[in-house]
C-alpha cells in the first residue's frame, strides 16, 4: 500500500509542476478538463486515487501526454 502512495504523489507532484508553469489555479485548471477544483487539490496531493479518464482529462488540460505525469523516479 506505501508504494501506491508514492506514486500517487509522484504523480500529484508532477500535475502540480505542470499547472503552476502553466500559472493556472485549481479553478481555471478544473474548467479547462471536467475536474472538480477541490478533487485537484487532492491529487496534487497524493490523497486521491485516479482512474483512466480522469488521468486523460488532467493531461488535456494541461496541455501535455499523459506519459508525462508519470515521468518520475521510484527509490
Amino acid at each position: 500500500m506505501e508504494l501506491n502512495k508514492t506514486y500517487l504523489e509522484k504523480f500529484g507532484a508532477n500535475v502540480l509542476k505542470r499547472r503552476t508553469a502553466l500559472k493556472l489555479s485549481y479553478r481555471q485548471l478544473a474548467q479547462k478538463c471536467d475536474i472538480d477544483f477541490s478533487a485537484i487539490s487532492k491529487i496534487e496531493k497524493g490523497q486521491k486515487s485516479l482512474e483512466f479518464q480522469t488521468i486523460i482529462e488532467l493531461a488535456k488540460g494541461l496541455e501535455i501526454h499523459p506519459k508525462e505525469l508519470f515521468d518520475f523516479e521510484i527509490e
